[in-house]
């Protein structure tokens, strides 16, 4: 049954700015983790897992190897609220461009 995980839903922002107090999200998924994956995220599986992975630690999320990016500056915020394995989460992060936020994981914030 269901009651005997911990709750793991999150949902997921990103907008183009500095800040998400500054920028209006131009997408947002859901993606729950626990018991299955499933959500709007649509790498869910993939996204869970990767998010496992890091102990649900969204800083722990690294770029992969050999990943070139452009220096231009264009910022992008990505936001998640929810719960992970049962405890309050809010995390907000903002990336140089579009290209290093996508470096900076393999599936949870491409969406």
């Amino acid at each position: 049954p269901a009651s005997l995980y911990a709750p793991s839903a999150l949902v997921l922002t990103v907008g183009h700015g500095e800040s998400a107090a500054t920028t209006s999200p131009l997408r947002a998924v859901t993606l729950t983790c626990a018991p299955t994956a499933s959500g709007t995220h649509p790498a869910a599986g993939a996204a869970c897992a990767e998010l496992r992975h890091a102990g649900g630690d969204f800083d722990a999320l690294s770029a992969a190897d050999g990943v070139m990016c452009t220096r231009e500056y264009a910022p992008v915020t990505v936001t998640v609220d929810g719960v992970w394995q049962g405890r309050r989460l809010s995390y907000e992060r903002t990336f140089a461009n579009e290209c290093v936020k996508n470096a900076g994981s393999a599936s949870v914030f491409t969406f």
